[in-house]
This record gives C-alpha cells, sequence and structure tokens, in this order.
C-alpha cells in the first residue's frame, strides 16, 4: 500500500485536519503526507498565516497550481486537478484518505490515474495517547467546563422555589434556556464554546441526550452535561452535575450514591492494560447488586395493549466513558465491546441511572489513565442537594 496519506476538508470542523497541521480554516484545504514530509495547499487568503502556524513541512499556494491548470484545461479546476498535479510532479500514483473522504474527490482523482483506498482503523492513531501539551489544553478546557457548571448552578441555588414548585429567579420562571444561557455565556467569556449544553430536570433528566426545555423544578434532580471547545487549542472539556433544588427523594438520594460509588469503583479499575469493557463491567455490577436493573418499561403500565415504541430505556444503558481531545467523543470507548486502555489515553468516566418515576443522575469527570491507575483531571465538586 502507498505510505502518502491525503486529507482535504477545514480544519474547523475536522478533527484529524485540525491534528495534522495545527491551525484552524473554516473552508476546506489540501494536506498530504509522503515519505515523512507533510505540505498544504492553501488560497491566498490563508498562506501567510499558515508559513507561520502550520506544523507542517511545506505551504503550497493554492494561487500557483490554478492558474496554469486553468488556461491548460480550460475549465474551473477542482480539487482532484490541483491534487493530480502536485501528485503527478512527485510521482506519487495512490494514497491513503481517512473514511470521510469525499466521493467526488474521490471518484476525479481516478479520472486522473490515482487511486484512494481506506479502512477502518484510524489515520492518527497517535491521536488517542495524549502527549503532555495536549493533557494541558484539556486541562484547561475542563476549567472552563467548571466555570460553567458553576454559574449554572448559582443561577439554580438563587432559585426561590414558587407555590406549584417551579422555581423562579428575578420575578420570573427558571427554565432550562436560561440557566443553559448562563453557562454558555460564562464559557465564551473564557474562550470556549458550549454546543447543546445539557439542561435537563424532571423526567426530561431520564433521557441521557436531551437537552432539556421548558420550567425547572424544586426538589426533582436536573442534570447539567457541558462540554465546551476551547477556541485556542480546539480541544473539548465535559463534565457532568446532577442537582436537586430543595430536598431529594429518598429513592433519588440512593440513586445518586449508587451512581457516585459506581463512578468510584470504575476510578480504582482503570490503569493501564485493563480492558475497558472491565471497567464497564464493574459499574453494571454495582448496580446490580445494590438492585439497580437496566431494561425497558412500558410507558404507561395500566394499558393492556402496549406498542414497541411506548417502552423505555431505564437504568444505566450507555457506555462508561469515551476518549476525549480534539473530539468530544473518540477512541478509546468504555463500554460493552474490548478497548485495551493505555497510559495518555483520557477519558471521561460517567455512569448513570436513570427512572422516570425517581429521575436522572449521571456523574462525569476525566481522568488521565496512568501505569498503575489514573489521574482526576476534573476539580468541580459533588453534591446533589444546593
Amino acid at each position: 500500500m502507498s505510505d502518502t496519506l491525503l486529507i482535504v476538508a477545514d480544519s474547523e470542523r475536522d478533527a484529524n485536519m485540525l491534528y495534522a497541521t495545527g491551525m484552524f480554516v473554516p473552508d476546506a484545504f489540501i494536506y498530504f503526507r509522503h515519505r515523512g514530509k507533510s505540505a498544504i495547499v492553501v488560497s491566498d487568503l490563508e498562506i501567510d498565516r499558515a508559513r507561520r502556524e502550520a506544523h507542517v513541512d511545506e505551504v503550497i499556494s493554492m494561487r500557483e497550481i490554478i492558474q496554469p491548470l486553468e488556461k491548460r484545461l480550460g475549465h474551473r479546476v477542482k480539487f482532484g486537478d490541483v491534487i493530480a498535479a502536485i501528485f503527478r510532479k512527485r510521482r506519487i500514483t495512490s494514497a491513503r484518505v481517512p473514511a470521510n473522504f469525499s466521493l467526488v474527490h474521490a471518484e476525479h482523482l481516478r479520472q486522473h490515474g490515482i487511486r484512494v483506498w481506506t479502512d477502518d482503523t484510524p489515520i492518527f492513531p497517535q491521536r488517542e495517547i495524549k502527549r503532555p501539551g495536549e493533557v494541558r489544553a484539556i486541562e484547561r478546557a475542563l476549567r472552563t467546563t467548571e466555570a460553567g457548571l458553576a454559574a449554572g448552578i448559582s443561577m439554580i441555588r438563587a432559585a426561590r422555589i414558587g407555590k406549584d414548585g417551579r422555581l423562579l429567579l428575578d420575578g420570573s420562571v427558571l427554565t432550562s434556556e436560561r440557566v443553559r444561557a448562563e453557562i454558555d455565556i460564562a464559557m465564551i467569556r473564557l474562550g470556549a464554546i458550549g454546543a447543546h449544553t445539557i439542561v435537563a430536570g424532571g423526567r426530561q433528566a431520564c433521557d441521557p441526550h436531551e437537552r432539556g426545555n421548558g420550567p425547572l423544578r424544586a426538589h426533582q434532580a436536573i442534570i447539567l452535561d457541558v462540554f465546551p471547545r476551547d477556541e485556542r487549542t480546539g480541544y473539548y472539556g465535559d463534565m457532568t452535575r446532577t442537582v436537586v433544588r430543595g430536598k431529594a427523594t429518598e429513592a433519588l438520594h440512593r440513586q445518586f450514591e449508587a451512581v457516585r460509588d459506581a463512578q468510584r469503583a470504575a476510578m480504582r479499575t482503570i490503569r493501564a492494560g485493563i480492558d475497558g469493557y472491565t471497567v464497564h463491567r464493574a459499574v453494571q455490577k454495582l448496580f446490580e447488586e445494590r438492585g439497580f436493573h437496566t431494561g425497558t418499561v412500558p410507558t404507561n403500565p395500566k394499558s393492556k395493549i402496549q406498542k414497541p415504541k411506548s417502552a423505555r430505556q431505564q437504568g444505566f444503558f450507555h457506555g462508561t466513558g469515551h476518549g476525549l481531545g480534539l473530539q468530544v467523543h473518540e477512541a478509546p470507548r468504555m463500554g460493552g465491546v474490548s478497548c485495551r486502555l493505555r497510559a495518555g489515553h483520557v477519558v471521561t468516566v460517567e455512569p448513570g441511572l436513570y427512572y422516570p418515576g425517581v429521575g436522572g443522575v449521571r456523574i462525569e469527570d476525566v481522568v488521565l489513565v496512568t501505569t498503575n491507575g489514573c489521574r482526576l483531571l476534573s476539580r468541580f465538586p459533588v453534591a446533589l442537594e444546593i
């Protein structure tokens, strides 16, 4: 197989392109690596900045390639034309591309006689093992995440409890939307962007990826899951806390303690060489031993006729954790599939329990896997009632 790697993407949304080049570019451009040397092809708009910032061996002007091609081809030049022209000069006839490579580009390159291929292995497997600078970047993102959580929880704590159980702040109903805005604004001030921040209360908290909407109520669990991207580095933070304004039920207290103990059990299990599935099983085992079973329940238990879509999940029905870095969800995964943990992995640890009649509880922190265990990178306190 060819030792040439080719990527055509923008680096604001494509984590591999950002990892390869180290600079943010909003529009698609060309990166290739051949015989150990890397190069990018960019427009005049980006070329001066690329020469300063890009972590590559060569920066090529797109204009200098396009102008002679337009005269020769007599039509609008495409990415495939540019790549083919460069590859011909370097006698490159094939290249590996990432799995998300555009089919349009691939077909155009084949028309030029250049073969592209891909497989299901990562093009940058080294992304999994975080270098010290990457760990620091994640820690910086986590500090911002914690500032967002603090702002949101402070708002909930400051609310008073209305006669109908709704939370009130400054004379109006406190909603998921208001708290989410407070969290996101706090993080923007520190240079990070929160996308799809979760503030979900009551029954909404029983759906792990429900963003939450409408009034928040007292004495019910409210899940806040915050995962901003640092604008300077592109690395993510990710943390979750569950809080109650007022008094939690005894059942919710038991659920909360089980989740907290499960997270501690997972962290005691994590170390280099352990299978992520073993960590996940430790969490599942603790929940089962405490009587927190997982399965589906009918949405209307009194009905004798239940349609398949009317049942919903309850218990612990997601993974224990995932890798964190230039993507909020990346390898490795700690769940139902075998995956060996290695020193340098940065992973979330986020067990949760969800029962529509009681509420949803999730606690999420981030750890660095080490040879003998793991190091906690999160610093935010854990408390249920506020």
